[in-house]
This record gives C-alpha cells, structure tokens and sequence, in this order.
C-alpha cells in the first residue's frame, strides 16, 4: 500500500462513490478503481463491498481509512519537518578541500560565516587523487576538488561549479637563473631537476606535457603533494616545481614565472550531490566559496 491508495480509501469513505472520488481528484474512475485493485491485494480481507450500484467500505475498510488519516498526518508532519530543515539559514555544513585550497579558501570561509544565524561549516582536507574526488559528495555537502584544463569533465552524478580558473607557474629560488625571464619555455626548464606530485594528482599531466613539449624526459627528483613542503624544497635548491598561482602563499625565496608552451591551468571547482543545495545552509557557502574565489584572486 501506498499514500495515494490510502488516501483513495478515505475519501471513498467520505464521498461514497468511485465518481466522485475521480472528480475530487481530477483523475478518471478507471484510474481509482485499479488502485483500490491494488490496495486490495496488499490485504487479506476485504476493503469494499456493493451494496446496490454502489461500491462502500468494509469495515475492515473503514477501520483502514481511519489508519490513513493518521498516516497522512503523519507524512504532513514529516514534509513540515523537512521543509523547515531545508529553509533554515543556520546548521552545519560539511566541506572538504585538497590542501591549497583549504588553505586559501578555508580562513576566508570561517571569518565570513562568524555570525549568529550563518551555517556552522565543518571542515576537512582531503587530498585525493583526481579520479576520487567525486566519491567524496558522499560525506560532504561540498567538496573543493581540482583538475587540469584538459582534463575530462566531472561525472554528470555530481554538480559542478568552477570556483576558480588558476595558472600554474614554475617556482624556482629568487637567485636561480632563469628567474632574470618574464616567462620560461620547456626547453628552458627541461635540463633541470623537478619536484612533483605522486601519480594520479593533476599537476603530473603537465609534467609530462612540459617533456613532450621539451622533447627529453623530465629528471623527478623528489615527490611531494603538499605545496608548503614544495615551496621550502624548491627554496632550499631542491628543483623547479609548478605551483598554483594564487592559491599559494608567497614564499620570500621563490620566484614565479609563467611557462610558454604549455597549458598550464588547473580549475578549483565545488562538487557536490544536486539535493544537496536544497539546503539553504548549503546554498549560503557555495555563496561564500564564489565570494572567496574572487578575493583570492584578486590579491
């Protein structure tokens, strides 16, 4: 049984024939007489008896349209219940981001959302391959994920929105050679030792892209994710490495230079499940997330 059939049930109990049961909700006769069909497999004893031309209720029948009152009350009370849920301004919100990106967009999100009655966010950093971001929408409300320019589209079971479009430059110490360049070519920096990050994260494809583009593959010398480790690497003469343009924080030994040749560009985007933004607490940090996108680079 359903809440359509039940309701059916009741309001033949009240209206006293299958024709104005259709009239009263705009369906045909037909149509209510197959769910009360069906109703009436789901029970072993019956529900309707004819008494003349017409068709009543049982008094199992009756008894069973009693129930469907408190059911749909109940159901009323539960779609209340989620309403109310959905339109609150306030709750929790759980967001997850790779490591740049939570420490670019994570502080700007705690100080915008200080105030009495703004969602509460619940934060966590997970730096996961490419390819696992999207299984992340399970656990989070939203999920901060990045990918390269080239690289294929999010899967349609996720919404996607681009929060930002960020260069990558090569990093190199300020006294290294090539930081006397406005920009710098493959072939500028194919001959030097690279820090990179594991197989499977993004800025491996351009990697692999700067070799094809330089002709000779590229000496890996060190493997490391976490930018900050990156940046004290390249600093200390450990190699050149890509690092995201904005997302970073300022490093007073390294210099970044543009590369020529190659595109080198990943997206910062917000993944999420489609119900999820039917929270108005979610809508309210995707919000903030743009409005972060922009100072970040802006500055």
């Amino acid at each position: 049984m359903d809440e359509r059939q039940l309701r059916i049930l009741r309001e033949l109990g009240e209206l006293g024939s299958v024709t104005a049961v259709a009239e009263a909700l705009l369906v045909t006769p037909s149509a209510i007489s197959q769910q009360l069909r069906l109703l009436q497999r789901s029970i072993p004893v019956p529900l309707t008896e004819r008494r003349g031309r017409r068709l009543v209720l049982t008094d199992a029948g009756q008894t069973l349209a009693g129930a469907a009152i408190e059911v749909e009350s109940a159901l009323e009370r539960a779609r209340r219940s989620v309403g109310e849920f959905l339109d609150r301004p306030d709750g929790e919100v759980s967001v997850a981001a790779f490591h740049s990106a939570a420490a670019a967009f994570f502080p700007l999100l705690l100080r915008a959302l200080a105030s009495d009655g703004a969602p509460v966010p619940r934060l966590a950093d997970e730096d996961v391959p490419q390819e696992e971001f999207p299984r992340l929408t399970q656990e989070y409300d939203l999920v901060l994920a990045h990918r390269l320019d080239h690289a294929p589209p999010w899967p349609h079971t996720v919404t996607a929105t681009t929060l930002l479009r960020e260069p990558l430059d090569v990093a190199m110490p300020a006294t290294h050679p090539l930081a006397a360049k406005r920009r710098v070519t493959p072939r500028d920096v194919a001959d030097e030792p690279w820090i990179t990050v594991h197989d499977g994260f993004p800025v491996m494809a351009t990697i692999e892209a700067i070799s094809a583009a330089a002709g000779k593959r590229l000496h890996l010398a060190h493997r490391i994710n976490e930018f900050a480790v990156v940046a004290e690497a390249v600093a200390a003469g450990g190699g050149l490495a890509l690092m995201p343009r904005w997302t970073t924080r300022p490093h007073p030994a390294l210099t970044l230079r543009p590369l020529s040749g190659v595109r080198a560009r990943r997206h910062i985007d917000a993944l999420h499940r489609p119900e999820r933004t039917a929270r108005t607490a979610v809508r309210t940090v995707l919000h903030e997330l743009h409005k972060a996108a922009r100072t970040i680079q802006e500055r």
